[in-house]
């Protein structure tokens, strides 16, 4: 900080002491001009004459009047310009209390609005103006009596002036506040949306692997005893799954990594191409899944591919662990027009469906919900639409509608027909 910004900081911090300096050197002013002849004296014009006792009271009055002017400036305005027509009608000679009175004028115009500065001003100048005129020494003509005029004017201009400049500063330093407030809010959205992107990359890839796991596990923990064969084979599909889920979490946290970290993952996140050995799993769990999609050259955009990925991974899931014994799930992926349709159904129970438990039956695991939570999250943040209930007859039906842009749709040689199954 520089001396003059310190300098400026102190006087900030004390306003009257500022007011009392400035009131101070008004007086020096004031005292020094009334020794002073009238404008347009031949010879000597300065020290011929001696202000007058009641002159020299007058001005003590008035700059003392200066020291409150920030407190109620109005006040201090009516005074001095009180004290300037007492000086014009009993001063002998003359002196220039009115100094006093521009200042004041100057505060109210500083401190208010325009409307009120011009008001204010021109009955101030009016005032003063015809108090030189009719009492003045002076020709009503003469040009001091036209200084009163012009010095008012500029004293009301450069309070109006000093105005408008700390609004302007005080309206930039909103508008970089507001922009600041706006920057933390962002970054504040910013995080909560990955955290929530996070959780919900993390429950895609665990919650499916360890559900095979704790089916797998608890087959072989059944028919261990009895059958070994079987059991082992249930222990492999439990190996198998956790290695998946190890190699997807995996990806999932390299994806988290600064782009300038080493040994950042390069494989592919999962889409539609991987349908079939994603339905392989849960085969294996012992959940029958059929797949219908005729055409595997399809381009989609990744953002799509994933969710599409994603949303038949967590239906199936929620098949696997809620629709019951012997249920049996479908899964077909169809484009309609400019959109991707996803639906996934099963024959099962329904008894223990995410979000439809009913009085009497069993809860659904401890937890639960952030699977079709997530799912809507997803076809949400690419503009579509998700519906899920129960189906009529008995079972659970998920429905997607993804819209993709026809431009990313198109395949080498031509394009899908709307409405034809990809």
């Amino acid at each position: 900080m520089t001396p003059l910004e310190r300098a400026r900081c102190e006087l900030k911090a004390h306003p009257l002491a500022l007011d009392a300096g400035l009131a101070a050197g008004v007086l020096v002013c004031m005292v020094a001009g009334s020794f002073a002849l009238p404008h347009g004296t031949d010879g000597v014009t300065w020290g011929i004459r001696t202000p007058a006792p009641l002159s020299l009271l007058l001005m003590l009055l008035a700059a003392a009047a200066l020291v409150p002017r920030r407190r109620a400036p109005r006040t201090v305005l009516a005074l001095t310009c009180t004290l300037s027509v007492v000086e014009c009608v009993t001063g002998d000679p003359r002196a220039p209390v009115a100094m006093s009175a521009v200042i004041a004028l100057y505060t109210v115009a500083s401190t208010t609005d325009r409307t009120t500065t011009f008001r204010v001003g021109l009955l101030t100048m009016t005032v003063l103006t015809a108090a030189a005129m009719l009492f003045g020494p002076l020709p009503w003509y003469a040009q001091e009596n036209l200084g009163v005029l012009a010095w008012t004017g500029i004293g009301a201009t450069a309070g109006d002036a000093v105005r408008s400049r700390r609004a302007v500063v005080r309206a930039m330093r909103e508008r970089a506040e507001r922009a600041e407030r706006t920057r933390e809010e962002e970054a504040r959205r910013r995080v909560a949306e990955e955290r929530l992107r996070i959780a919900r990359d993390l429950h895609d890839v665990v919650a499916h692997h360890i559900a095979l796991v704790n089916v797998q596990a608890g087959v072989a923990a059944h028919v261990m005893d009895k059958r070994p064969d079987q059991a082992k084979e249930a222990l492999a599909h439990v190996r198998e799954a956790s290695r998946s889920a190890l190699s997807e979490l995996r990806a999932t946290v390299g994806l988290l990594r600064q782009s300038g970290d080493p040994e950042a993952p390069t494989e592919p996140a999962p889409g539609l191409s991987l349908l079939e050995e994603l339905a392989g799993t849960f085969r294996s769990a012992g959940l029958p899944v059929e797949v219908a999609r005729a055409d595997q050259g399809t381009r989609l955009p990744a953002a799509v591919d994933l969710a599409a990925y994603r949303i038949v991974q967590e239906a199936l899931t929620n098949v696997r662990k809620h629709a019951g014994a012997g249920a049996r799930a479908e899964v077909s992926v169809v484009r309609v027009g400019p959109h991707i349709e996803v639906t996934v159904v099963d024959d099962g129970s329904g008894e223990s469906a995410p979000g439809n438990t009913a009085p009497g039956n069993a809860a659904p695991e401890a937890g639960g919900g952030h699977g079709l939570l997530g799912m809507r999250e997803r076809v949400g943040a690419l503009g579509g639409t998700l519906t899920t209930g129960p189906r009529y007859g008995g079972g659970f039906r998920v429905h997607a509608i993804l819209p993709v842009s026809t431009t990313d749709n198109r395949i080498e040689g031509g394009t899908t027909a709307p409405g034809e199954p990809v």
